[in-house]
């Protein structure tokens, strides 16, 4: 073991909580960018703890509504999490840094000749984000919580309209539908586990230096 490998294996490694799938792959390429040696190998694995000492971090591959849950619980120092999963789940942890991957937005969906009914039911997989949303712009209407093919709902008459994500749109041109409504823009944030936050803070802020700067040198390109 050389002087590098003793120190590494002499510190304790900073706990990140990483969504599987999309997500996961643009941001260890933005952890790439920002110096982090993530081997690219690590990228199709199905192990769901990655230690990476020469990086000093563990890696907890975890489901990407999972992951606040995580870093609230201490479980995980520091984890990635879109803006839609803090918003809905509402967990007491730190939201440290936009990384201004995996882009797109939360928006009202519905049948292009959708009319105004009393009492509408809006279908979605974020029963919360809606349900403020709608009391915010004084509807009053009843939230149906899906956990898959939202899309659906509309048309076989289970709900009037939806709250989803939408990325490209190409779904719901397919399904006939159309977005009526933008809720807020969405992004994948950093967070931490507040007692981390103050224990780790070194190691913390340091990614978080190493980040902004892989983030400013991207959108200069």
């Amino acid at each position: 073991m050389n002087a590098n490998e003793s120190q590494a294996a002499g510190r304790e490694l900073l706990k990140v909580a990483m969504p599987k799938g999309r997500i996961y792959k643009v941001a260890s390429q933005l952890f790439r960018d920002a110096d982090v040696p993530i081997p690219s190998d690590f990228d199709d694995t199905r192990k769901l703890i990655i230690e990476l000492p020469d990086a000093g971090m563990s890696f907890i591959m975890a489901k990407p509504v999972d992951v606040p849950t995580y870093v609230e619980y201490g479980v995980a120092d520091i984890g990635i999490v879109g803006k839609d999963v803090l918003m809905e789940e509402n967990k007491d942890v730190y939201e440290l840094l936009d990384l201004g991957i995996a882009k797109c937005r939360m928006s009202v969906i519905g049948l292009p000749d959708w009319k105004p009914v009393i009492h509408p039911r809006v279908a979605t997989k974020y029963p919360s984000v809606a349900s403020q949303y709608f009391r915010e712009q004084g509807q009053q209407v009843e939230v149906i919580k899906l956990n898959g093919s939202i899309e659906l709902a509309p048309l076989i008459g289970l709900a009037d309209r939806i709250v989803d994500m939408v990325e490209t749109g190409q779904t719901l041109r397919e399904n006939g539908l159309v977005e009526m409504e933008t809720i807020f823009g969405i992004t994948s944030r950093l967070i931490a586990n507040r007692v981390s936050y103050r224990m780790k803070n070194e190691a913390i802020q340091s990614l978080c230096d190493k980040l902004q700067h892989a983030i400013a040198a991207k959108a200069l390109v």
